[in-house]
């Protein structure tokens, strides 16, 4: 992985409490140790005045999105409750894109999708790192077979090039193996993991 500068974006996906903490209504495992890492990578990032860009999932109380709507998940990260916010040990030094504020699957942070007509949205985050003149995007956080996932292969289909450090995510592995299975997609999409 290149050296963290002006031209590269660390794009930290959804260290949040219901995700992060075990208290969490999807906890993910282990996840204690990938924000750890998540942490240095902030922090060299933030040494090479690389921009900094976090994803929060923020769904509202009722979404086809949910288990008890219809969809997968148990509820999580429902706007506004302690378990969307960002996690209280992340350090948290740039902006903020939330996704799934209209109740929609919110993956990929660059992309909300309409769980009914399948319809995509863009979200804010292309426009940033396209502000910013970013080429390259480092992408850690939870998880590695969902969000990190989808992220990462969103920004190697909008042209950057793509680096997801492995030891700063961890996966649900609804499946065994679903982590592994994301990793090697990534990877398959010209992606590099580290």
């Amino acid at each position: 992985m290149p050296a963290y500068d002006t031209k590269t974006a660390l794009v930290v996906v959804d260290v949040q409490n219901d995700f992060a903490d075990p208290s969490g209504n999807l906890y993910v495992r282990e996840a204690e140790a990938a924000l750890e890492r998540v942490n240095e990578e902030i922090h060299a990032a933030a040494q090479a005045a690389a921009l900094v860009v976090y994803t929060q999932d923020w769904h509202p109380a009722t979404t086809p999105h949910f288990e008890k709507d219809g969809g997968t998940w148990p509820t999580h990260c429902v706007g506004g409750t302690w378990g969307a916010r960002l996690h209280p040990e992340l350090l948290v030094q740039g902006e903020v894109v939330r996704k799934g504020t209209g109740g929609e699957d919110g993956y990929s942070g660059f992309a909300v999708r309409d769980p009914g007509s399948g319809e995509e949205k863009r979200t804010s985050l292309e426009g940033i790192l396209r502000e910013r003149h970013i080429e390259r995007t480092v992408v850690v956080g939870l998880a590695t077979d969902y969000c990190v996932k989808a992220t990462a292969m969103d920004a190697l289909a909008m042209g950057f090039d793509t680096f997801v450090v492995r030891d700063a995510t961890r996966a649900v592995d609804l499946e065994p193996g679903d982590g592994d299975r994301a990793i090697q997609a990534v990877r398959e999409a010209g992606g590099a993991i580290e």
